[in-house]
């Protein structure tokens, strides 16, 4: 009981929260879960700000405190102190009984998959909530440092020393093993490859089993760290996304301009909760067979003139209508039943949501 009561007067002050698209309901039973980092424990500790604080609970279930003392005693103390809402976050463990109460909040990497429980993902900024972590910058500015800092959030407000901030960020969250893995993604972060081929890449380099590789890549995947874009046009190989540009250039120096503007394209896609397939090496198809093609500097003319070889492609899979992502520029033409349209990303990742 001295432990619980020491976490109901000690729950974390969350400072500075600057709002989120996503914003909680008012249901009874919550499962947030979202890849490390993405601001998930910021949002909720927000969120209890409307509560009394004597009939809210929170308990990080990484806290040291719990390392030798489990919560035999948490129902008995929500019933004896009036506990309306309880708060479990970093939750990993399905297998502990929950107890009993009006509200519970549990916080998790990946989805618990729990009965009756709203199960809401939490993603990385997209680029109109960074703009609101970045209102002392300048629009034509805020782009580029979107690209440097990438989307989560503690490096979104971190204007100094950024490098160790995400060094300690990543040290913090990731085991060595997770890392190592990690660095093998970032070599390969954009490309085609398979679940084996990664396998392949990363027994070269450290000791590592089959079976730890395979369940760790689809823990990835449900927690959202990492995705996989089916192509279009071929069977096997899968693009890989990693969900931040500054973790995967953190992890490898050998990230071109090109790699972080088409994977935070891709990014924002999925942000937007869109269905959409690769085409090889020439875009993303959405459901609507619009043809997204990143180009962050091509001038019209260039467009043109590789859009006129690549037509017979874009006809054979039914492409309606391509639009390109640029940095600045915009234009708009067409070839015979198809229209292009020019966009600048800052542009087109607000005014194209759902």
């Amino acid at each position: 009981m001295e432990l619980l009561e020491y976490l109901q007067n000690n729950t974390p002050i969350n400072e500075n929260f600057i709002p989120r698209k996503c914003i909680l309901p008012d249901t009874e039973y919550i499962n947030l879960y979202g890849a490390r980092g993405v601001g998930k424990s910021a949002l909720v500790l927000d969120h209890i700000k409307q509560f009394e604080k004597k009939s809210v609970l929170y308990i990080d279930m990484d806290d040291p405190n719990l390392f030798f003392n489990p919560l035999r005693e948490l129902q008995q103390y929500i019933n004896q102190n009036g506990i309306k809402l309880l708060i479990m976050d970093h939750f990993y463990n399905n297998d502990i009984k929950l107890p009993k109460v009006d509200g519970l909040i549990i916080i998790s990497r990946e989805p618990c998959n729990i009965v009756d429980f709203n199960t809401i993902e939490l993603m990385p900024l997209d680029y109109e909530e960074f703009l609101a972590f970045e209102n002392h910058i300048i629009q034509t500015n805020a782009f580029t440092h979107f690209l440097k800092s990438g989307a989560l959030p503690i490096m979104a407000k971190a204007y100094k020393s950024q490098q160790g901030i995400l060094k300690q960020f990543m040290q913090s969250r990731f085991d060595m093993q997770e890392l190592k893995l990690l660095y093998i993604l970032a070599e390969h972060h954009t490309e085609h490859l398979s679940i084996n081929q990664i396998y392949s890449f990363a027994k070269e380099r450290f000791k590592i089993s089959k079976d730890w590789l395979y369940s760790t890549i689809k823990s990835f995947q449900d927690e959202g760290l990492v995705h996989f874009i089916d192509d279009i046009s071929k069977k096997g190989g899968k693009k890989l996304i990693i969900y931040d540009t500054a973790v995967a250039k953190y992890l490898t120096f050998k990230h071109s301009f090109m790699m972080q503007f088409d994977s935070t394209i891709a990014m924002t896609l999925i942000k937007q909760n869109k269905n959409f397939e690769t085409l090889g090496i020439h875009g993303y198809v959405t459901d609507d067979f619009t043809l997204i093609i990143p180009a962050p500097f091509d001038s019209e003319e260039s467009i043109w003139a590789k859009s006129q070889k690549k037509f017979s492609i874009y006809k054979r899979h039914g492409i309606k209508h391509v639009t390109i992502i640029t940095v600045a520029n915009q234009y708009e033409f067409s070839i015979e039943n198809i229209s292009f349209e020019a966009l600048p990303f800052y542009e087109w990742s607000i005014t194209d949501e759902i």
